[in-house]
Parts: C-alpha cells; structure tokens; sequence
C-alpha cells in the first residue's frame, strides 16, 4: 500500500504540489475573507472578492516559481491565469449566494464548500490553458 500511495504521488507531482500551493493561497482567501468579515464588518461577497483576488496573486507566483517552472510568457499566462480566477471566483459567488441567501448556511462552512469545486476546476483549466508549453516568439530553425 505505501509502494502504491508513492508511486501515486509522484505520477500526480504536479496536481499534488497544485494542491499544497493553493492550499496557501486558501488559507490566504479564507483568512482576508473572515478577517474582512468578522474584524470588519465587510459584506461576505465583497470580502470574498478581496479574499480571492490575494489568494490567486500568491498562487500564480507559486506555481510559477515552484510547479510549473514557467518563465516565459509571464503577462499572457498571467492574464490566462486572472481569466480562470475569475471564473473561479464567479461560481464561488454563485455558490456562496445559493448556500448563504437562499439555504441559510453558515457564511464560513459554506465558503469551505465551494473550495473544493473550484479548485478542482481551476487546476484543470490552468493545466490546460495558463501553464501549457506555448512556441516561443523566435524559434531556432532546426539545423
């Protein structure tokens, strides 16, 4: 069983290293989001927003830096990855509007839930968009 659990881990290396950097990005996101909303008295969607935005800032640079190891392209995978933050993000919204407004959820348990959809999303949609090994602008002719 551990063979198999260490040979899992390191045929997904990259999901699971995903995962340990998001989970500090959502800790990130989950301590402004509170922080805003306890401490502040901030509307939980507006904190949400706020809470999201630094937890993707943080990991963008992680996963350029320690995952993906992509230097090239920065403001267009930049810009790929703020594209799928936000639809990230927008079905968050959506789900905290549905759990909180309408089933009249704990504003905290329901913000716990709708991490585990989005970052399952978002990792693929990153996998496939953001990170992938795109031409370079002036390719060597072959020799």
């Amino acid at each position: 069983m551990k063979g198999f659990l260490s040979a899992s881990l390191l045929k997904n290396r990259r999901f699971v290293l995903y995962c340990l950097i998001g989970l500090g990005g959502v800790t990130l996101d989950f301590l402004v989001y509170s922080g805003l909303v306890k401490l502040g008295g901030v509307h939980y969607q507006i904190a949400n927003a706020l809470g999201y935005t630094s937890g993707t800032l943080l990991s963008f640079t992680s996963n350029v830096l320690f995952n993906f190891k992509t230097r090239d392209w920065l403001p267009l995978r930049f810009a790929s990855f703020c594209g799928i933050a936000f639809i990230g993000w927008a079905i968050s919204a959506g789900l905290l509007y549905v759990t909180v407004a309408r089933l009249g959820l704990d504003k905290y348990l329901a913000k716990l839930m709708t991490l585990a959809v989005v970052v399952t999303i978002q990792y693929n949609l990153n996998r496939l968009v953001s990170f992938r090994k795109l031409p370079h602008a002036n390719p060597q002719p072959n020799a």
